[in-house]
């Protein structure tokens, strides 16, 4: 076999975190300190995210899926709610509600920014709505101000599913402020490795309201009357009680402290990601019919991911493996969760039968490039120039 200069690049992935010898010095406190689970490094994560955002409390949780499923419940969705949402998302928004009992009531995004678009939301209430969970796709914020002051009117609370957009910015009131300050009732955020921060997995919860940080304690360690952190300290005998049904949803030390380093390398983090994706807008604006995506006015993407759609025709199955064939890694666009086999059989409802046409058409045409730290100019060249071959090769099929 000839190999070819393609055949010895290395291979670039989707994704990769960047981890330094910070974090292998942080892991050691831990370590040292003989506590391993939820303890002081958790409470030190928390203050300093919460700092961070401009949260007055901030939770740590096992993942981000724990975190909405906390952050419902707090806000009251119970067994025969519905609570209105997106499609396009990652599975676990809908899984989150359905946990307790709810049903997702799906609405539309917007074709350039991949967010829910508001003008949907509305129609989709019905008397039993009983909140909305909006999501930040991708790391771009959606459009929450109007949707904040839209739902204000309706009583109804607002849930963010912040999980890919840590760092992320919105212009909220003429002020540049951090997504999760929180700007709707919940904000809930994700560590898993493909986020632009980790802590190999875990997720965030921020909150103004001082109950629902209260409640969100309590359930994410069965309830427990007593935190064991207070437990171990004590000088007289202390028994916890378990005054209701609560979750093992706690947080570890060791992932703390990563997440603490991590905390402190974001800001530069996403500056080199927003370099990165300005990179990518310059070389791929030449390629006729790519669609780029769009970053509104008021809105400063952390640059989670960086999704193009493909011209109409392209196949996107083929695209991606042309683009493997040649060493890079690539997602197809965001999922419609309503489209999932568990979604046959899991309730949901959406307002007509094209409700979701937009989601549908990103989740087909959607291709989410390579985007790390790490990934230099030479990587960001060869993955715009194995795109546009593969794009060109597909317009040859289309037009023989």
């Amino acid at each position: 076999m000839i190999r070819t200069a393609v055949d010895t690049k290395p291979m670039l992935p989707i994704a990769k975190p960047t981890i330094g010898d910070a974090e292998l010095e942080a892991v050691r406190r831990p370590l040292g300190s003989g506590w391993l689970t939820q303890g002081p490094e958790v409470a030190a994560f928390e203050r300093e995210f919460a700092g961070f955002v401009g949260a007055p409390h901030a939770c740590a949780v096992s993942n981000c899926t724990t975190a909405l499923h906390l952050a419902l419940r707090a806000v009251g969705v119970r067994a025969g709610d519905e609570v209105v949402t997106v499609s396009h998302s990652f599975i676990a928004t809908a899984n989150a509600i359905r946990y307790c009992g709810a049903v997702p009531v799906f609405v539309d995004v917007r074709p350039d920014t991949y967010n829910i678009d508001r003008t949907r939301i509305f129609p989709a209430i019905s008397g039993r709505t009983r909140a909305l969970l909006v999501v930040h796709q991708l790391g771009m914020p959606c459009e929450l101000e109007a949707i904040v002051e839209m739902a204000r009117r309706r009583g109804l609370p607002v849930i963010e599913d912040a999980a890919c957009a840590a760092g992320s910015e919105i212009l909220w009131r003429g002020n540049w402020e951090r997504i999760g300050a929180p700007h709707g009732d919940i904000a809930c955020f994700s560590f898993h490795p493909r986020k632009v921060m980790t802590t190999g997995d875990g997720g965030m919860l921020t909150t103004a309201n001082p109950e629902f940080d209260r409640q969100f304690r309590m359930w994410r360690q069965h309830s427990m009357s007593v935190p064991d952190t207070t437990r171990h300290s004590a000088k007289r005998v202390v028994f916890e009680e378990y005054n209701e049904l609560g979750f093992n949803y706690r947080l570890t030390d060791l992932q703390a402290a990563i997440g603490r380093v991590q905390l402190q390398r974001l800001p530069a983090l996403v500056a080199r990601r927003r370099q990165l994706a300005c990179r990518y807008h310059e070389l791929l604006a030449a390629i006729p019919d790519l669609q780029l995506p769009l970053e509104p006015a008021w809105a400063r993407s952390n640059w989670q991911s960086y999704c193009v759609r493909l011209p109409a025709g392209c196949d996107q199955a083929r695209v991606m493996q042309m683009l493997l064939d040649e060493g890079i890694s690539t997602r197809r666009g965001v999922m419609s969760t309503h489209r999932e086999p568990a979604y046959q059989r899991e309730a949901w409802r959406a307002e007509h039968r094209n409700a979701l046409y937009h989601s549908e058409e990103i989740s087909d045409d959607g291709l989410i490039l390579p985007l790390f730290d790490e990934l230099t100019d030479d990587d960001q060249v060869r993955v715009a120039a194995a795109l546009a071959r593969a794009i060109q090769v597909e317009d040859r099929q289309l037009c023989p």
